[in-house]
């Protein structure tokens, strides 16, 4: 009988790469984090006041191909993103899931439905709030390439251009291709 292997549309993170990333600081990644997440409120002021009660709660985002996690406190008057090395034990909420995964989640290419009945995504704690921070981000039509890009001021069309690369070669997979047959480069 022949082996089985995990069918996904997500691609993850190559092993070795990853590894690698968890030996260097995460320090550096906390000032991208930060830019990126203002001007994504900048440029969806509601996405986190449409979160109501669930504003004030920690989301945990573990990719599961990374050898690190995100904190994000959506607090309308002060939201906050910050990598660790491992989630706090009093987080809200988990979501779990290949990098990519996550991000598709973001900007739509991926249905965290789809995603959670495959297992590629798990979800632990408040469900609601999970519920919640997807409607919001779906409401606002979040473009992460355009939001990241726009940091770049004049150079935004060259950023979009550059990140828009890299993101089509992320997106979802042909159906029924093992994600280990799926190149990066």
């Amino acid at each position: 009988m022949d082996s089985l292997v995990k069918m996904s549309s997500v691609p993850t993170f190559p092993p070795l790469l990853g590894r690698g990333l968890g030996v260097l600081p995460l320090l550096p990644l906390q000032l991208p984090l930060a830019l990126v997440l203002r001007s994504l409120v900048a440029r969806h002021p509601r996405i986190f006041e449409r979160l109501g009660v669930h504003a004030e709660k920690r989301f945990g985002l573990k990719p599961t191909d990374l050898p690190f996690a995100f904190v994000l406190e959506p607090r309308p008057q002060a939201p906050s993103i910050v990598a660790v090395r491992n989630l706090p034990d009093d987080i809200d909420l988990r979501i779990a899931g290949p990098l990519v995964g996550l991000l598709g989640l973001i900007d739509g290419s991926y249905d965290g439905d789809a995603l959670f009945f495959s297992r590629d995504l798990s979800v632990e704690g408040d469900v609601e709030a999970v519920v919640a921070l997807r409607n919001a981000i779906d409401s606002e039509e979040v473009d992460l390439v355009a939001d990241a890009a726009a940091l770049l001021g004049p150079l935004a069309p060259f950023g979009r251009l550059l990140l828009g690369g890299m993101q089509s070669r992320l997106r979802p997979c042909r159906a029924g291709q093992p994600v280990g047959d799926r190149p990066w480069s």
